[in-house]
């Protein structure tokens, strides 16, 4: 065999591999959680719930009961806001607001000390992905109708259906969301990993350099950014920590790079997931996208006036 196709063979295998250990550890959030939601749903409660937050998730633009997926994803992750998305009637638009939220805001709690770890606070960081979230549901929901319009879930629902056709149905729907996951990540893990056994990803790199201008981010910090935004920040997180070591960065190349992937990133596989429910790529992929230059530029233009004010300062004080 020639070299291309040893390496090609080598990335196929540890794609397959490591697609097989994220699917598996999907499962091991999604199918709990989605029963649990279910029950809750059978139950009544989700309804209860709803009608306490309805005003909450009302600033938003969304029905009380959109507060359940976007709790669960900022605290636990995508796969567990999916989870529950997949057993409440949400139409497409609220949907597609409630996935644009999460795809900002997600995981906040393991991303957050992995970005605290490499260089950016994690008070700091966490506010500015919720603050960057909200502006941009916000802005989405302007263009996608009425979202606020309550989800039909008669109190009832206990007795009117038997709790083995629920359980049924749940088991059904959960399959074929789990096929189609399947499907995806593996795609995702098997091109990546062959990409990178066969050196590809170097052209990536370069590719990717003048992009960092349009950014607001430092040339040097072009791998870091490629990492987390293919990878995202639980997968490639070692890489940004070790990575953001060995880079001679200052505090502010680091911290604009930061703000940059915490609001945009994992821009292949988590967006891929929401494909599965049905929703148009165009709010999965473009508004983080754009929120997170926005974001880059409203903090260079806040250490801008910062350095002012201090020079103005030392001045003063002279």
């Amino acid at each position: 065999m020639s070299p291309f196709q040893i390496n090609l063979k080598l990335g196929l295998q540890a794609g397959a591999i490591k697609g097989r250990a994220s699917f598996v550890w999907i499962c091991k959030i999604l199918i709990p959680t989605s029963f649990l939601a279910t029950i809750l749903q059978w139950g009544g409660l989700l309804h209860q719930a709803g009608y306490l937050l309805n005003p909450l998730m009302g600033l938003l633009n969304l029905p009380g009961e959109a507060a359940l997926p976007i709790i669960s994803g900022m605290l636990i992750n995508v796969y567990a806001a999916i989870a529950i998305m997949t057993v409440l009637p949400f139409n497409l638009a609220q949907m597609t607001l409630i996935a644009v939220f999460i795809l900002i805001c997600h995981n906040l709690i393991v991303e957050g000390i992995i970005q605290h770890k490499a260089g950016i606070n994690i008070a700091k960081i966490t506010v500015i992905r919720i603050i960057s979230a909200v502006l941009v549901v916000l802005v989405a929901s302007q263009f996608l109708g009425d979202t606020t319009q309550s989800i039909i879930m008669p109190p009832s629902l206990a007795v009117a259906t038997p709790f083995i056709e629920v359980l049924k149905a749940w088991a059904i729907g959960t399959m074929w969301l789990l096929v189609k996951i399947l499907v995806i990540i593996m795609v995702i893990m098997v091109a990546l990993e062959s990409l990178r056994s066969l050196g590809w990803i170097g052209y990536l790199l370069r590719f990717f350099k003048p992009v960092m201008k349009v950014l607001g981010l430092s040339d040097k910090t072009a791998m870091l950014w490629v990492t987390a935004v293919i990878f995202g920040l639980m997968y490639g997180g070692a890489v940004v920590i070790q990575e953001s070591k060995n880079e001679a960065l200052t505090n502010e190349e680091l911290e604009r790079l930061h703000i940059s992937i915490g609001v945009n990133h994992s821009m292949v596989e988590d967006p891929a997931l929401f494909l599965a429910l049905g929703l148009n790529g165009f709010w999965l992929w473009i508004p983080k996208f754009v929120m997170a230059m926005i974001a880059v530029q409203v903090y260079r233009a806040a250490q801008y006036i910062k350095g002012k004010l201090v020079q103005r300062w030392a001045v003063m004080r002279r």
